[in-house]
């Protein structure tokens, strides 16, 4: 449990010291997120060429979980899929929560 708090604090500092980048990175993750399930259902309504579900996934694992969960709700995509309900969500929740753990573990020390 030590090493978590640690890891969490360093990350927290990391975030401290560079919150420009660290926050200009989240954004451009979640906005691609976000404009990666648009597109995905305006192909779905044309029929055409589709992103992988597994690419859909991926960026909502890779720190994108806020933009994909918007994407979901605001085009009404991938919302009947259960791996996309319970997963997307799961993702944006943990990354806020470690997000907001590393801040405050940062400020403890």
């Amino acid at each position: 449990m030590d090493t978590v708090l640690k890891m969490l604090s360093a990350v927290g500092d990391f975030i401290i010291t560079y919150p420009l980048i660290v926050g200009g990175v989240w954004l451009f993750i979640n906005v691609v997120a976000f404009v990666m399930y648009g597109a995905d259902k305006a192909k779905a309504k044309k029929g055409s060429w589709r992103t992988p579900e597994a690419m859909l996934i991926s960026v909502a694992l890779l720190f994108g979980g806020v933009g994909a969960l918007l994407g979901m709700l605001t085009f009404r995509h991938k919302t009947k899929h259960i791996k996309f309900t319970l997963t997307v969500p799961l993702f944006a929740t943990v990354q806020m929560a470690v997000i907001i753990a590393s801040l405050v573990s940062s400020q403890l020390k």
